[in-house]
């Protein structure tokens, strides 16, 4: 068992100041039941998945209904058919986007956001129009520190 230390911190919601149970630094914080280096690497690799930029587009695209897969590979323009392939079965593992075939000739592949893609369309758009917004922002950021950068190394 680790040892424990009584740690009081301020509760974010109303500020009063709380007592819990935590560890030394650099042993695992149980805090409200999460085990952060299970959990973040848990939550790491959803986020691989999530924030790449061909699922990005997928989810928006299917946002407003299934799709065949033709289609998507016409409106998003730049993918190649493998990597769309590789895109929707690891969107199609992690529960976001289901896959229907339907018996037809030639068969016929449509695919849709699953409860949980949709779930996920709120948070990628927030961060869609956070990108457009602060992309001025970020321009000016990165001609700064390339600015700097030259400056540094004399070029």
């Amino acid at each position: 068992m680790l040892p424990a230390t009584i740690q009081r911190e301020p509760d974010d919601a109303t500020g009063t100041v709380v007592e819990h149970k935590g560890h030394l630094p650099g042993m695992l914080d149980r805090r409200n039941g999460i085990d952060l280096p299970r959990d973040c690497q848990g939550a790491g690799a959803v986020l691989a998945r999530i924030g790449d930029r061909w699922s990005v587009l997928i989810v928006v695209l299917l946002a407003d209904g299934p799709m065949r897969f033709n289609e998507m590979k016409r409106k998003i323009g730049g993918i190649s058919q493998r990597m769309l392939t590789l895109t929707l079965r690891g969107l199609e593992r992690d529960g976001l986007v289901a896959r229907t075939v339907h018996a037809t000739i030639p068969p016929r592949v449509d695919y849709a956001l699953t409860s949980l893609g949709h779930s996920l369309r709120t948070p990628v758009e927030a961060l869609g129009l956070w990108a457009i917004a602060h992309l001025p922002a970020i321009e000016q950021a990165r001609q700064a520190f390339d600015l700097r950068s030259k400056k540094e190394l004399g070029v």
